[in-house]
């Protein structure tokens, strides 16, 4: 049987045969049987290609399923390399078709950032699931309208913060939650790389560029797991580049900013691409928790009066355990770990930096 007609049956079953379940809820139910959920990246830069591919290669609960791409000689390579069919093969032009494919259960969308919003709905809108690379769009509204997509067609939306999965920020995270070291009094964050290219979508404003919304998540993200609360305002921002011959008409290279939380705590944020920084200091009512690096791929080492924090794993371990602790809460039929919703708190915070930036480091306070 066809997936069209497959579809049309189950539909018919549903309401003709007066069952009691809705086909929603038949798909999900044979969605939930399936020991490995099938995954379609979309895009093919470098983080599907040196991360996603291999963690797919080690993941217990997903696999690689398919893929989209604009480029004919990437979908044969990966076409050899992966056994991938033909038929699980898509470009730009026919990526809806996906919605025929009952061997595709979650597209990833691994896009410049200004077309995340665009594919993650046309995903929802195609009966599939959603996993979208941070940041997950670049504004506010925008990560509404993604959240609403998918809340629509009773599809899972998950944000790839990698890190919310791994074992040292998770322990990092138990220890400020739990109040081990007593409260948090302030904390110092700083995430960065020196980026070496001139031409990348990270160059260029109308495509996501700039470091704040690449990097910056990643400071935002520390100050917030790292203090356990949600800021209330930001303060002191400032934006700047010592390369306006790549970063052009104001884009940032380097960003600063103070987010203050609740109790008056503050955190001090940098991130860029002009020089390697990866650190987080929380300053405890008991003692200091170090982390550095806190956000690294091959993973997050710290140190606290309780000891060290250290687990070790290899190379793309975050990633696979991130995408099986996704599918699994897919199969499970549980709450994404990291939903829609934490994508849009990161984005908030963003455009709130950037606002207070563009006002002298006027405080902008956060609803």
């Amino acid at each position: 049987m066809n997936p069209i007609s497959r579809r049309s049956a189950i539909k018919s079953i549903a309401v003709g045969g007066g069952a009691i379940l809705t086909s929603d809820k038949l798909l999900s139910a044979s969605l939930r049987q399936k020991n490995k959920l099938g995954v379609a990246l979309i895009g093919l830069g470098y983080y599907s290609t040196d991360l996603l591919a291999p963690a797919l290669q080690l993941t217990k609960h997903c696999y690689l399923a398919g893929i989209v791409t604009g480029t004919p000689s990437k979908a044969e390579k990966w076409k050899r390399q992966y056994n991938i069919p033909d038929k699980n093969i898509y470009n730009y032009q026919t990526f809806d078709q996906i919605a025929n494919n009952p061997d595709i259960d979650v597209v990833y969308v691994v896009l410049p950032p200004s077309m995340h919003k665009e594919y993650v709905i046309r995903g929802a809108n195609a009966g599939k699931h959603v996993w979208c690379e941070k940041p997950m769009a670049l504004t506010e509204q925008e990560c509404k309208e993604m959240i609403d997509a998918c809340k629509k067609n009773k599809r899972a939306l998950a944000i790839g913060y990698r890190l919310q999965h791994e074992p040292n920020t998770k322990e990092y995270r138990r220890i400020i939650n739990q109040k081990l070291l007593g409260k948090v009094k302030g904390l110092n964050c700083g995430a960065g790389y020196y980026d070496s290219r001139t031409n990348h979508w990270k160059q260029k404003k109308e495509m996501g560029g700039g470091v704040m919304y690449d990097m910056g998540v990643y400071s935002i993200q520390g100050a917030r797991l790292g203090t356990g609360m949600e800021p209330i305002a930001v303060f002191e921002a400032k934006t700047s580049t010592t390369r306006p011959e790549v970063y052009k008409n104001g884009l940032d290279e380097t960003a600063v900013a103070k987010l203050e939380f609740p109790g008056g705590v503050i955190a001090n944020i940098k991130t860029s691409f002009g020089e390697g920084i990866n650190f987080m200091d929380i300053e405890c009512e008991k003692g200091m928790l170090k982390l550095a690096p806190y956000s690294a791929y091959a993973g997050v080492k710290g140190s606290s009066p309780l000891g060290e924090i250290n687990f070790p794993y290899d190379v793309p371990m975050q990633q696979a355990m991130q995408m099986d602790d996704d599918a699994m809460a897919i199969m499970q039929n549980k709450l994404m770990a990291v939903p829609g919703e934490e994508g849009l708190r990161d984005i908030r915070i963003v455009e709130a930096i950037y606002k207070s930036a563009g006002s002298g480091g006027s405080r902008v306070t956060l609803k």
